[in-house]
């Protein structure tokens, strides 16, 4: 039989391996789960799924479009911002935080955005200057230079410069086109270049049916990656309140999300909801610096 000494010290190493072994599957599912996240992200990768529609659209374009088409900063003609945060699959190791600035000038529009996701044990963070402007009434183009950074705890950092660029096409006041590429120049994450940047386009179209109802939907590839359908339509049920539903194919990703005007402010909440990791909720603030004249 054990000595009360021995029975101590063998629950003592029990319990300590215990832990070990939680704090091992813990270590492998956040990083499971950071990899499928990142996987969702085509516009790599830091892009919520509720912020794609507005970059094909003339009225409903706000300061988070041009972090999915930098075109679509000609029809920013005001000063905007806006800062947008969610806890992906309501994990805190996930949480996502993204914030965008326009400022319009006299030669076209700037933009400025960054994003962070993750924890102390992994974590990626982006930053961007943008240019768009337009070429007429009909046309307008972008570009974006990005700066990206990805830490993993034991394994140090590796940091990358890519460039993406867009054109929007409006075929009339109603139906807008847009085509954007992200990363054409195969950037290379590290000083080996051993990870590629994610590399590929988008396509899609907007359609104002009507002042209160907008649909708009588009297709995205990524090299390696399976081609994904997205399509929203959004509904104002007055100048104030408005809804809007939405769907991402290749990951069977659907969000909804319920939004309020309150003179120069927007605020936004959103949920998408995937069928195996769950929920995910987010939060949207824009801010403009005046209000258009009706």
């Amino acid at each position: 039989m054990r000595s009360d000494f021995e029975e101590s010290l063998f629950g003592s190493n029990l319990i300590g391996k215990q832990l070990r072994v939680r704090t091992l599957l813990s270590s492998v599912l956040c990083t499971l789960l950071f990899t499928i996240s990142q996987a969702q992200s085509v516009r790599p990768p830091l892009s919520a799924a509720p912020l794609f529609p507005n970059a094909y659209s003339l009225k409903e374009t706000d300061a988070f479009s041009f972090l999915v088409n930098p075109a679509a900063l000609a029809n920013t003609a005001l000063l905007t911002g806006g800062i947008y945060g969610e806890r992906r699959f309501l994990l805190q190791e996930l949480a996502f935080y993204q914030v965008a600035l326009c400022v319009p000038t006299n030669s076209g529009q700037l933009g400025f955005g960054g994003g962070y996701m993750g924890s102390i044990t992994h974590s990626e963070g982006r930053a961007g200057l943008a240019y768009g402007r337009k070429l007429g009434s009909k046309v307008d183009v972008g570009a974006r230079f990005n700066y990206q950074l990805i830490k993993i705890a034991g394994y140090g950092s590796a940091s990358a410069v890519y460039v993406d660029a867009g054109a929007l096409l409006h075929l009339s006041e109603l139906v807008h086109l847009g085509l954007h590429i992200s990363n054409p120049t195969s950037a290379r994450l590290g000083k080996e270049g051993e990870d590629l940047l994610p590399v590929g386009g988008t396509a899609g179209v907007g359609y104002e049916v009507s002042p209160q109802f907008f649909m708009a939907t588009e297709v995205q590839k990524i090299l390696h990656q399976e081609l994904s359908v997205n399509a929203a339509v959004q509904y104002r049920f007055d100048e104030r309140l408005w809804g809007r539903v939405g769907f991402r194919s290749a990951t069977s990703t659907y969000y909804f999300g319920l939004g309020v005007a309150l003179k120069a402010l927007k605020l936004e909440a959103t949920a998408s909801v995937h069928p195996q990791l769950g929920v995910t909720p987010g939060l949207q603030l824009i801010f403009t610096a005046k209000v258009k004249e009706q």
